[in-house]
């Protein structure tokens, strides 16, 4: 009896081994994963997208779960090379393995796979590339800055979170040319003497305008939305201008509990500070990050190095009134809000206290004109209008 039990515990530890060892070990993991379009007809050439493939993964049916907004311009960028009658293979930006088999019109990357795959594709494929950050050398060099001045005011060393691998510093020079998303993006890589396209960003939430809000009872609220790079992204600076400013209220809403050296370092303004509330990561999807936009005036955001910075564009959407830095890549004028000159604390609070001193016409009224300029320039939408643009031109021009 031992023995036909320990032989039929074995049958069933072999049994899961192979179930195991074929999920884990053989079914390809979405890195690896190709997935491929075909146009109605025959196709006029292929294209080669290598950036966001988890929405291409959904089956019919499943709900679609939150992801990074590019995961939809992901989308819409391949559909709109299919019906231009290509057939489109796409891989995900961080896949490390994926060599081309067949000859490509068009290769669109956004640096991580660029020089990889750039130097073994064939001589007339149009390689595209998909500026969606800063040249990693100056996003580098931003974070650096940022990092020593901390370090000099609160004599702390924190880590880097948003630091690019300096291989990727090459892509620009294996483009035929450049799709980016704001002027600030433009003068960062217009060294490499490439065609550029603007092709503005997007976010996919949108927020109807609310003509009941008051902004005399929220005129001295204002938000820090974003997500991991606390340092890179500002939020020093803001919490030191906020606790400086105790008659003015800050709200922050991002993951700061996962970067506990900075959580650390700024314990006491995050959780001690009665003018600063840390609400942590918010869903801007939810009534709650509505009810929140409904009760701040603007949101403050210093990045030292973004292009289109997601944050601000929901914010944007929300009506929120935005006092951001150049380097954010946002190109709001004066009538949207306020670019700051620079990022020190005290430029902060001078921003935050000439923003808050305005009328409430004056206020309403820059309010509505960054709602308006969100709606009119960060939408899907206008993202696949300009883009469809941009490829239509490119097809013309090197496809004859």
């Amino acid at each position: 009896m031992v023995g036909k039990q320990a032989t039929r515990t074995l049958a069933i530890v072999q049994k899961v081994y192979k179930k195991f060892y074929k999920v884990f070990f053989m079914t390809p993991s979405p890195t690896e994963r190709v997935i491929s379009l075909m146009p109605k007809g025959t196709p006029r050439g292929n294209v080669l997208l290598s950036y966001k493939i988890e929405r291409f993964l959904i089956q019919p049916g499943q709900p679609i779960p939150y992801y990074h907004y590019s995961s939809q311009l992901s989308v819409v960028m391949a559909r709109i090379f299919v019906d231009l009658g290509f057939a489109v293979d796409i891989i995900a930006n961080t896949n490390r393995t994926f060599l081309p088999k067949k000859d490509y019109s068009f290769f669109i990357d956004t640096r991580m796979n660029f020089e990889r795959i750039a130097n073994v594709l064939n001589k007339d494929c149009v390689k595209i590339l998909q500026a969606t950050t800063a040249h990693p050398y100056f996003n580098n060099h931003a974070e650096t800055k940022r990092l020593m001045a901390m370090q000099e005011r609160r004599h702390v060393t924190l880590r880097s979170r948003r630091f690019m691998d300096p291989k990727y510093a090459m892509a620009i020079e294996f483009a035929d040319c450049v799709v980016v998303h704001c002027a600030f993006g433009m003068n960062n890589f217009k060294y490499a003497n490439k065609p550029m396209y603007l092709v503005p960003n997007a976010v996919p939430y949108t927020y109807a305008w609310r003509d009941s809000k008051d902004f005399e009872a929220c005129r001295f609220r204002f938000l820090w939305l974003g997500s991991e790079g606390m340092i890179h992204k500002g939020l020093d600076l803001v919490l030191e201008a906020f606790a400086g400013m105790p008659e003015y209220h800050l709200t922050v809403c991002g993951p700061v509990s996962r970067e506990k050296d900075f959580e650390q370092a700024y314990f006491q303004e995050l959780y001690h500070t009665p003018n600063i509330h840390t609400r942590g990561w918010i869903d801007v999807e939810s009534a709650e990050f509505r009810d929140l936009t409904n009760r701040c005036l603007g949101m403050v955001y210093p990045s030292c190095s973004e292009t289109n910075a997601g944050s601000v564009l929901t914010s944007l959407h929300a009506g929120l009134i935005p006092i951001i830095s150049c380097e954010s890549g946002v190109d709001v004028g004066k009538d949207e809000g306020v670019v700051l000159d620079d990022c020190s604390i005290e430029s902060i609070r001078e921003a935050v206290r000439q923003t808050s001193s305005r009328s409430t016409q004056e206020l309403r009224r820059m309010s509505r004109k960054s709602w308006e300029f969100a709606q009119e320039n960060h939408t899907i939408k206008n993202f696949e209008k300009k883009y469809r643009d941009v490829i239509e031109t490119l097809v013309s021009e090197y496809k004859k």
